[in-house]
């Protein structure tokens, strides 16, 4: 069981989204729940039985008519006695049922208070719960899939694996540690070198799945920047496949940052269209080339478009490299080769790559030339082969518990073959454990679980 206090409340709420339906769900929750549920229905079934129940009032005035069902503890959702009340899909409807339910004893739950009473109760872990959320709010079937793994337990089996091999060599170092007499002589054992490198890139593998479950839940972001007229709207509607943005041979026709989310092989793209970088001829332009800057300063990656028959000599990125942020990686694009000669690209794409090792592609926004190589481009380059090989869902407090994890791995391999100091690589080895640990909720913290869940929707 985890160590965090459990509300003795029952709590009730609507599980079906807002708004008309054919149906509607009610759920309660709680050691109360089972008596409640009796008095609204009249009866409860069976166990795991559906059965057919006038819902009333406290006058026993009919407020609809539906299915009850009852799930006894500990074979519930929330490991907790649990009643479903299947009625019709009116907001008003399923609010009078409700507030007969807060009358008769329940408290209205909070967002995500069902699914964190199941984690409660080890019904689930904390990656398992988060995976519930996604698969609710999957944007691909790609995603989806991702969410189900997670959901049904690939990612922590992944991760506690992963857990174990790092526990099994801390437990050993501090055995050398504790008894000398034994000759257990760790620091001088050479397989703790590969034993620590197999768990390096262990935690290669389980990041490079989490990233691409990232990827399939929140999708890449790029931004589209370079001169005025380079092309940089003409791209954005290439790949989103429809007029998007609006096009003019008029410099500075786009003024405010141009937002399409697409999907590329069920990866989410969030691709922007900014202001023609360049020094403003009003406040008007000065400010969206304000927010460029700041969009760029987000992004996963930059696509810097490049007129190649106007800025042969790639002039446009010269000048503006040293204000790009150099954590932000960039992609050169160099636009309107169907205007150049056979080998005119080629020799674009030398020149531009001396400049700062950047990738470049070349390719035309107006007939699609070269579209296809940006696509496996973006895709490569967020490690994204395939729809959905190998992964799970997984969120950015995942990688970054991964990427702490990983670090402590590095420090203790340190450690061991700089400064042979036994405790120091079992204390490095102790936080790697912990920050796995965070990920299934092993370790966790109230404050952590109120913004996790919090994110849910009101009655799951």
């Amino acid at each position: 069981m985890h160590a965090l206090p459990q509300s003795p409340d029952t709590i009730v709420a609507a599980a079906t989204p807002p708004g008309r339906g054919g149906i509607g769900i009610v759920r309660l929750s709680g050691s109360r729940a089972p008596e409640i549920g009796a008095a609204l229905a009249g009866h409860l079934p069976p166990p795991r039985r559906a059965a057919f129940a006038r819902f009333v009032d406290a006058q026993g005035q009919p407020i609809d008519a539906g299915l009850v069902l009852y799930f006894p503890a500990p074979g519930s959702y929330t490991g907790e006695p649990v009643v479903e009340l299947h009625g019709h899909g009116g907001p008003v409807v399923l609010e009078a049922l409700v507030a007969r339910a807060v009358e008769l004893g329940a408290r209205r739950a909070a967002p995500g208070e069902f699914t964190q009473r199941a984690f409660l109760n080890d019904k689930v872990d904390l990656a398992q719960a988060e995976a519930i959320a996604d698969l609710i709010e999957a944007g691909s079937r790609a995603a989806a899939r991702a969410a189900m793994r997670s959901l049904q337990g690939e990612f922590s089996a992944m991760v506690q694996a992963l857990s174990e091999a790092v526990v099994e060599l801390r437990t050993y170092i501090e055995a050398a540690i504790d008894f000398p007499e034994e000759e257990i002589d760790s620091l001088a054992d050479r397989e703790l070198v590969k034993r620590l490198d197999s768990i390096r890139d262990r935690f290669d593998a389980v990041e490079q799945s989490a990233r691409r479950g990232r990827l399939l839940r929140d999708g890449m972001t790029v931004v589209i920047a370079g001169r005025p007229n380079a092309g940089k709207s003409s791209l954005l509607n290439r790949l989103a496949g429809y007029d998007a943005a609006i096009v003019t041979p008029v410099a500075g026709t786009t003024r405010d940052v141009v937002k399409e989310r697409i999907h590329l092989d069920g990866m989410p793209l969030h691709v922007l269209d900014t202001a023609g970088l360049r020094e403003a001829g009003d406040i008007v332009e000065e400010e969206g080339i304000r927010r460029t800057h700041a969009e760029i300063a987000r992004a996963d990656r930059v696509l810097f478009v490049i007129d190649a028959i106007a800025d042969p000599t790639c002039e446009a990125f010269r000048e503006e490299h040293s204000r790009l942020p150099p954590e932000v990686p960039v992609t050169l694009i160099f636009n309107k080769c169907d205007l150049l000669g056979p080998n005119a690209p080629g020799i674009r794409l030398i020149e531009a790559d001396s400049l700062s090792g950047a990738p470049c592609i070349a390719l035309s926004a107006l007939t699609g030339e070269g579209l296809e190589a940006l696509r496996s481009h973006l895709k490569s380059s967020m490690g994204y082969d395939s729809p959905d090989a190998g992964a799970v869902s997984a969120r950015a407090r995942h990688l970054e518990a991964l990427s702490r994890g990983r670090g402590h791995v590095d420090a203790a391999a340190h450690e061991l073959t700089e400064r042979r100091a036994g405790e120091l690589v079992a204390e490095e080895l102790r936080g790697a454990q912990r920050a796995l640990g965070e990920i299934t909720g092993e370790f966790t913290s109230e404050d952590l679980l109120g913004r996790i869940f919090s994110s849910f929707c009101v009655g799951k």
